[in-house]
């Protein structure tokens, strides 16, 4: 069946959403909280190896749930009630994280964990409804589009809250308070998408005795078995699942790198990260029209190879000039490896089964979320207590290890796209358009 088009209104929404969710990232987990949560609220490494294990709890609890819920939302076409449930939670917890201040670390931790819980989940919704209003042919730029668009909205909130904070010198309440702002500017970008994106999945009929939750397991059991039959999306998950973790150890941990190596201060992390977000729309633009053209494959490599190379720069780097140069070649770099990879499930997933593969895209995202931050923080955290036990002072011991710690996201960089590598982008894309299997469904009651 021919994919359904969807009208300019549709798209916009679709567009709108992820300008909204990006301010979450650009503000809470990049620029600003992050960094706060490290210094203000915990102090030292040891807040480094708390943030860690704050993102791993997060990303456990995402992955577990992912597939049953993407499975749920498939059989009864409710990805748009689902993303609205965590989304909601993602905003409300947000502004909960207001109440964090020096000490108050296990609330501080929960309320980020349940914020986080919310902005992960909402994403397997929001990307399952990009082959709902995108052709085959053009995923790859609609899918860049929607990135340079939510990175545009992560510049927006940054310049919304850079001011204030900048005329107060760094105060902590109103440092507190930009976390507010961001929640507001999230929850009022997400409206367009829930009042003019018509999702096209139908809900089909409960079989007598089963629950959503009985059919999400079977469905989920016929999608595994379905999917061993897609060995080249099963060999993508597998490079993603190694790559994606070097990106997830770069975003969740940049600001306090920042921090930490170069004395970057609030207000000098907020334009460190106006600065990226802005390369990142160019990075997704162009890697967008870069797939459409040459395939996501190579696209792939260009963007984690390019990653890399800002990674080795970085563990050498010794001024913030240079830090600032280097954070605006991750911004492209990153956007590539993202966007490029969103799409790429989209154009690998068999028909009617979006939701589920992106629930397994969620699942393997969020398996390298729970692995690549727990040990970035433990390795900074232990190497910085080597580097004092050899009789380098506190704050000198604490460079060196987080600068050491780099070193991991470029192995993991390397190693995933050396299992790039094996993937046949071209039979991924034909095994998913013959829809192989997918008809065999769930047995009737």
């Amino acid at each position: 069946m021919a994919q359904a088009i969807s009208t300019r209104r549709e798209r916009i929404a679709w567009y709108l959403y992820d300008f909204g969710n990006s301010a979450y990232a650009a503000v809470v987990l990049l620029a600003v909280y992050s960094a706060y949560f490290q210094k203000q609220v915990v102090g030292g490494a040891e807040g480094s190896r708390l943030w860690g294990v704050a993102i791993s709890i997060a990303m456990v609890i995402v992955a577990i749930a992912a597939p049953i819920m993407g499975a749920i939302a498939d059989y009864s076409g409710a990805k748009k009630r689902f993303l609205f449930f965590f989304t909601g939670m993602a905003v409300l917890f947000t502004a909960a994280l207001f109440a964090s201040e020096k000490g108050t670390i296990v609330m501080a931790m929960a309320f980020f964990i349940l914020a986080e819980i919310g902005y992960r989940a909402a994403q397997i919704f929001y990307d399952a409804l990009l082959p709902e209003i995108a052709a085959p042919h053009e995923m790859g730029r609609i899918a860049g589009t929607g990135w340079a668009v939510g990175s545009a909205g992560g510049i927006v909130a940054l310049l919304i809250i850079l001011p204030p904070i900048l005329l107060t010198k760094s105060d902590l309440l109103v440092v507190r308070g930009s976390l507010v702002v961001t929640a507001i500017f999230f929850a009022l970008a997400a409206i367009p998408i829930f009042l003019w994106l018509r999702e096209r999945a139908q809900s089909q009929a409960l079989p007598r005795g089963e629950n959503y939750f009985s059919i999400a397991f079977k469905q989920l059991s016929v999608t595994i078995r379905t999917a061993s039959g897609f060995k080249e999306f099963l060999k993508f998950m597998l490079a993603f699942l190694v790559y994606n973790e070097g990106v997830i150890m770069a975003l969740d941990f940049a600001a306090i790198l920042g921090a930490v190596l170069f004395g970057l201060e609030q207000t000098g992390l907020i334009v460190f990260f106006i600065i990226v977000q802005a390369t990142n729309v160019v990075g997704a633009l162009g890697f967008g029209h870069l797939q459409d053209r040459f395939g996501g494959k190579r696209s792939l490599t260009l963007s984690i190879l390019l990653m890399v190379a800002c990674m080795f720069a970085l563990y050498f780097a010794q001024n913030q000039t240079q830090f600032f140069i280097i954070g605006a070649v991750v911004g492209i770099a990153m956007a590539g490896i993202q966007s490029v990879s969103r799409a790429m499930v989209a154009t690998f997933s068999p028909s009617g089964k979006s939701g589920e593969f992106f629930g397994f895209f969620a699942l393997t995202g969020r398996t390298s979320s729970f692995v690549g931050p727990a040990v970035f923080g433990w390795l900074a955290a232990e190497l910085t207590l080597w580097y004092q036990a050899q009789g380098q002072a506190v704050a000198l011991a604490e460079q060196s290890g987080h600068r050491l710690a780099i070193l991991s996201i470029a192995a993991f960089l390397l190693a995933g796209w050396a299992l790039l590598g094996f993937v046949n982008e071209k039979a991924a894309r034909e095994k998913a358009t013959l829809k192989m299997a997918v008809d065999a469904t769930l047995p009737s009651a």
